[in-house]
């Protein structure tokens, strides 16, 4: 099975199980953020895995302390001083969602620490999310300085309902994973001790499960998120449109210098 990906080297890939694959987030020094070769292999490896035979389900979690801090600072960065890397990014931004969306296997996040970007993009996507008691989940976009676009605005107002995803997304509260599950944003919560357990229990679950009807119900129900495709394609170019204006400059700034961040109260919209 692992054949076909070795070409793969941000992301860790093993095999828990028979016909179960695990990606990893393995950057544990750096909470497992994602450079731009990272972000590259998370979008496009669920195409690989859609037409891998040898696979039924996948388990997605990230080694050590955190699950994903999302896109690195350098290749943020990048995105605002290089308009081939920003046009890079956006496809992949949306590449990665209707990837996931489309791939015909299940998928199983087992959500452990912190949960941002790209990461918790695939997370939440997972059809079946579990996340650790203390793992947390935070969509920082507004925070530094862009449109909360990602998959936000395709499935948040689905899985916890619009009133609570304004909130998380306007004013980027985070939430732990007792939390999250309350209000549905992901399928269960679990002990954190507990958690790759419990995500390799419900992967050979689905792996021993029919296989037909599992992804054809997969593939019904994303429907759901393939009708808010062109809500969730206005919010990633609005997403790109902000790394080119001063509220991403200063939010990255602000990052970097560990400080609340002096957004412009006057720009005009």
């Amino acid at each position: 099975m692992l054949e076909r990906y070795k070409h793969y080297r941000a992301l860790e890939l093993d095999s828990p199980a028979e016909r179960v694959l695990r990606i990893s987030f393995n950057k544990p020094d750096t909470l497992n953020s994602l450079d731009q070769d990272g972000h590259r292999e998370l979008t496009y490896i669920w195409r690989d895995i859609d037409a891998d035979e040898d696979v039924s389900v996948v388990i997605l979690t990230g080694k050590g302390r955190a699950f994903s801090a999302g896109g690195d600072f350098g290749m943020i960065e990048n995105m605002i001083t290089d308009s081939k890397a920003l046009m890079r990014s956006w496809k992949e931004a949306r590449d990665l969602v209707y990837n996931i969306i489309n791939c015909s296997k299940p998928i199983v996040s087992a959500i452990n620490g912190v949960a941002v970007g790209a990461g918790l993009v695939a997370g939440l996507l997972a059809d079946i999310s579990i996340a650790g008691k203390s793992a947390r989940i935070v969509d920082g976009h507004t925070r530094l300085g862009v449109a909360a676009g990602d998959s936000a605005v395709i499935n948040w107002p689905l899985l916890c309902g619009m009133a609570k995803a304004k909130y998380h997304l306007l004013t980027c509260e985070p939430m732990n994973g007792e939390e999250a599950e309350r209000i549905g944003m992901v399928s269960l919560c679990v002990p954190d001790e507990e958690l790759q357990d419990k995500a390799l229990s419900v992967a050979t679950r689905l792996r021993d499960g029919a296989p037909a009807a599992i992804r054809w119900t997969k593939y019904a129900l994303n429907n759901w998120y393939r009708m808010a495709g062109p809500a969730f394609d206005a919010s990633t170019a609005l997403e790109m449109l902000g790394f080119t204006t001063s509220e991403a400059a200063e939010g990255v700034r602000s990052h970097r210098e560990k400080r609340k961040p002096n957004f412009d109260p006057g720009v005009p919209l």
